[in-house]
């Protein structure tokens, strides 16, 4: 049966500031609905590649075809199966056994040191990794992602009533990051009906509000809505969306990524183009020779994490591992996005193909694993160090140019 497969609904509505909801709760979707008849791919009827519109598995309404629908109901299978893994180590370790103090690969809080370290702590380390990298069930993400990026540790750290003040605190006032947040809310993903709403655009807003009152510096940058939108759809409340961005943008990401020079996205694209020609020499010598730029495409893939530009349910399986392991995992999905479709950019020969390979390709990534597969196994191993490295190595030159920029700016401005 093509389509979103009925499922059982709670009786929770969607309020995430006060109450609880899930992914899991929207309608039954119908049947996909047939567009118009694509080009068939080699080696496939064209019955399989018929343009068809279909609810995916976070609520959103997508066009694809219908390989991409069975590729889904298949994915849904898996995650109920590993659901019951998470489960069955539940009953045999205890309940919440993946909230105990672990060695952080992200560098992130509730890192123990090495002499301190207990077998059974080290053991639950290695198989929360394994786990995580397979996925983490819908139901349990929201715990999951609060507990292993250090979410929860960040919100312990002030009052309860912080998220609500800071909410008061914001009302009624305008302020540059407002009124683009305004501007930019009726333009978040308009194909879910949730965020397509009055009641959803207001939590997004507050969310999203919210933290340019928390971090001036930061305000509002273009990209944190689609970030934020899908933590939403995720998180069960309101308040934990908005700890999860925090955790986000102050640990987890490289600092700068979202200011108003974006010099921490421009360090980040120079130490992307490094790896795609460590890693992918063929492809970045042939991309060079074209003269095309990569941050092209990466840069929306690395402002976005990936939101706007893979199905949603893949979307969060690279969250559920950038959450764990830090911000390297976006090197690894962006390199592997590339190696998956080495053939086919060795072949071309325009940069408009290029851009349309690869965002066609990330597209219709609706099976995960493929992904990931792709991202660990084929590209290797990236140490984080090695990364910092990197970007240490491009930062000084980065900020000699975004200063040199200001500096013409200025001098054009005095002339005017």
């Amino acid at each position: 049966m093509f389509g979103i497969q009925p499922r059982d609904v709670s009786d929770d509505d969607f309020n995430p500031r006060r109450r609880r909801w899930s992914l899991w709760t929207t309608p039954p979707a119908s049947m996909p609905t047939t567009s118009h008849t694509s080009r068939p791919r080699k080696g496939h009827a064209n019955t399989y590649h018929m343009s068809v519109k279909f609810e995916d598995l976070c609520g959103f309404m997508v066009e694809g075809n219908v390989d991409d629908v069975n590729v889904l109901n298949e994915v849904r299978e898996r995650i109920r199966e590993q659901g019951r893994v998470w489960w069955a180590l539940e009953a045999s370790k205890g309940a919440n056994w993946y909230l105990q103090p672990r060695i952080s690969s992200n560098g992130g809080q509730g890192v123990i040191s090495v002499t301190s370290l207990k077998l059974s702590v080290l053991t639950n380390t290695v198989t929360l990794r394994r786990l995580i990298r397979k996925g983490v069930p819908p139901a349990l993400r929201p715990k999951v992602w609060l507990s292993v990026s250090g979410a929860a540790k960040k919100r312990s750290t002030v009052p309860e009533t912080y998220y609500d003040e800071l909410i008061r605190a914001t009302e009624g006032k305008t302020t540059p990051a407002t009124r683009q947040i305004d501007h930019d809310l009726p333009r978040t993903f308009p194909c879910h009906p949730w965020l397509n709403s009055e009641e959803g655009q207001a939590s997004l807003r507050r969310v999203l509000a919210g933290y340019s009152f928390r971090d001036s510096e930061v305000g509002y940058c273009q990209g944190l809505n689609y970030v934020a939108a899908l933590l939403l759809l995720v998180m069960k409340t309101e308040e934990d969306a908005f700890w999860m961005l925090a955790v986000l943008l102050e640990n987890v990401l490289v600092s700068d990524c979202y200011t108003d020079t974006l010099s921490g996205c421009h360090v980040e694209q120079r130490v992307f183009k490094d790896l795609l020609a460590k890693k992918c020499p063929r492809i970045a010598a042939h991309l060079e020779a074209m003269g095309f730029d990569v941050s092209l495409v990466a840069t929306e893939w690395f402002l976005c994490l990936f939101s706007k530009t893979l199905p949603s349910e893949t979307t969060l399986r690279v969250w559920d591992v950038l959450f764990n392991e830090g911000a390297k995992v976006l090197f690894h999905v962006a390199l592997a996005i590339f190696k998956m479709r080495e053939d086919d950019l060795l072949r071309i020969q325009h940069i408009g193909d290029v851009i349309d390979v690869l965002q066609t390709t990330a597209h219709h990534l609706y099976e995960p694993d493929e992904l990931l597969t792709f991202a660990f196994d084929k590209i290797g191993s990236m140490t984080t160090n090695t990364i910092t490295k990197e970007r240490k190595r491009h930062e000084t030159v980065v900020m000699a140019e975004l200063d040199q920029r200001t500096r013409r700016l200025g001098s054009l401005k005095m002339d005017a």
